[in-house]
């Protein structure tokens, strides 16, 4: 599904440069949960960007289902992306004047559907994390734990082969920060490719394999004994 080879990112300022990947090579099946491990600025998220096509690699070779990804535009890259790619951050990333019904419509907005077929889709994306009672909630009035659902919706509702999570239970408690989890499960179960950047042992036991970054490189990888 997947495949770098060799991937690059150098970040410049005028006075440091700093490697935030150096040759990493990675490939990851269709249908796998994988979990990215590794200290603060060892260069996660950056890799987690690249995979969703967010940021560009200096040098090497990205291919997302056999397609070269430094050969495309921007338009066919944003197309790819929007039509492939479910994103749910620590942050969760709400729009606070939007309700929860229409914070998960927003990523559809662009792709030329209709209005009935929205709707269809963003009422079964809140059936799948439990929330069609607060479609009509604003964000300030659910716990964490729900808003981070509402963006696992937002994920889920352009029916992506991809999901990529960049610290989802980071700001959650231990109860919500499980259920997060155990809905991410279920949603790779359900044939959705997960990969998740964490920096808890315990959540990296959910995926099948854990691959470990030290200082922009892969130093372990870790399958889950079957």
């Amino acid at each position: 599904m997947l495949s770098l080879q060799n991937i690059s990112k150098i970040y410049r300022t005028t006075e440091v440069e700093t490697h935030a990947l150096s040759a990493v090579s990675l490939a990851v099946s269709t249908g796998e949960f994988l979990a990215i491990m590794g200290p603060s600025g060892c260069g996660k998220s950056t890799l987690l960007n690249i995979l969703g096509m967010l940021d560009s690699p200096d040098s090497g070779s990205y291919a997302f289902f056999g397609a070269e990804v430094a050969t495309l535009r921007e338009k066919e890259l944003t197309r790819l992306r929007r039509g492939s790619v479910g994103f749910v951050f620590q942050s969760f990333n709400l729009i606070d004047d939007l309700n929860v019904s229409e914070n998960v419509e927003v990523s559809l907005l662009y792709r030329g559907m209709s209005g009935a077929e929205r709707r269809r889709r963003v009422t079964a994306a809140l059936e799948r994390v439990g929330l069609s009672h607060r479609a009509r909630h604003l964000p300030s009035q659910l716990s964490g734990g729900q808003q981070q659902r509402v963006a696992i919706a937002r994920a889920l509702v352009g029916e992506p082969k991809l999901i990529l999570a960049d610290e989802p239970t980071g700001n959650l408690d231990t109860e919500n920060g499980t259920a997060v989890m155990e809905m991410l499960t279920q949603i790779n179960r359900a044939g959705t490719t997960v990969i998740m950047v964490t920096h808890s042992l315990v959540h990296a036991a959910a995926a099948a394999r854990t691959v470990k970054l030290l200082d922009g490189q892969v130093v372990s990888e870790t399958l889950l004994a079957a």
